[in-house]
């Protein structure tokens, strides 16, 4: 199941990326690993978000949608860049790191062109 067709439905964060409503807490009763804004830490561990355990259960959430996992994490990317540029507009994070950060450890991607 595509978890935007869920039947609680995506928080809004009022912005033009994606809501940070994942990963889900597993097991339920824990806290989840969803990003506390706008400082993008972990609300269960305190690191920076996305932890490494909401990594993980953003692969397994998304695992046949690797295409919606890549949409969803520059929605976020988006997002945090936003809150935390405006929290420290003089010495915000550089872009390179937040793609690290938020896209380069989510899916694959083949080459175009195979090298030679």
């Amino acid at each position: 199941m595509h978890p935007s067709s869920r039947a609680e439905g995506p928080a809004t964060t009022g912005g033009a990326g994606g809501a940070a409503d994942r990963p889900r807490a597993y097991p339920s009763h824990a806290p989840p690993h969803t990003p506390l804004r706008p400082v993008w830490c972990c609300r269960a561990c305190g690191q920076p978000w996305p932890c490494a355990q909401a990594r993980l259960l953003l692969k397994a959430e998304y695992a046949d949608d690797q295409i919606g996992l890549s949409l969803y994490l520059c929605g976020l990317l988006h997002e945090a860049a936003r809150d935390l540029y405006r929290l420290n507009p003089d010495d915000g994070p550089a872009p390179a790191d937040l793609f690290r950060r938020f896209v380069a450890w989510g899916p694959y991607r083949r080459p175009v062109v195979d090298p030679p």
